[in-house]
């Protein structure tokens, strides 16, 4: 929905936000390897395993795909609805002082063209049954973008003002711009995972855009 109103006063920048954690991860090349990639989990590292013949390029965007297969496939055990409504209201405090409250969040397996939605009359947040076995930063981004039109109900400059305090907006709408693009697009041969050792990841999902109501 196009936003109707002037523009705003200039926000007040957010309050700094803590580095977010990231995980140690150590990158094990071997001569051995020609085509595959992996990844897994040991203790608090994670391990990924690339061709010795990989340019440093393409190790950095291995490790973040493969950083993100393993989360994908970790978040698989799906929240209930329960577990879903209880994150939404953690997001809401820690993001949004409290200020959106839902009546209720739950999966949905009837939306197909969107990843989310809500019904700000209701305070109803309804979230698409594909976004389960993605990543749990992705998850929580559309939650917050939901939880957002509890208090603005179109996609202007206020609304984008609420999730400026969420350090991964970006990251989250890149990956799901990323598989709504691979959903459209054939598949391409390229490397492949490997599937060797004991909790490697799997593939990701598919889809369009979120909207309100």
């Amino acid at each position: 929905m196009p936003p109707a109103e002037a523009a705003p006063r200039a926000p007040q920048p957010p309050a700094p936000q803590p580095p977010a954690h990231r995980p140690e991860v150590e990158v094990r090349r071997s001569a051995r390897r020609s085509r595959t990639v992996s990844a897994y989990r040991e203790g608090d590292r994670t391990i990924v395993l690339i061709p010795a013949r990989m340019s440093h390029a393409e190790e950095q965007r291995w490790v973040a795909q493969m950083l993100d297969r393993l989360a994908a496939q970790e978040s698989r055990r799906a929240l209930g609805d329960d577990a879903l409504e209880a994150r939404a209201r953690e997001l809401s405090r820690a993001y949004l002082d409290g200020r959106a409250v839902p009546g209720q969040v739950r999966w949905v397996t009837n939306q197909n063209s969107r990843w989310g939605s809500c019904t700000p009359s209701e305070r109803t947040i309804r979230l698409s049954h594909r976004l389960q076995g993605m990543p749990e930063y992705v998850i929580d981004y559309v939650l917050l973008h939901e939880l957002a039109h509890l208090l603005v109900p179109d996609h202007g400059p206020r609304f984008w003002a609420l999730l400026e305090s969420y350090p991964r907006t970006e990251r989250a709408r890149g990956y799901l711009e990323g598989v709504a693009a691979a959903a459209r697009l054939p598949h391409i041969p390229g490397a492949r995972t490997g599937a060797g050792h004991p909790g490697e990841p799997a593939e990701e999902l598919d889809d369009s855009r979120e909207t309100c109501g």
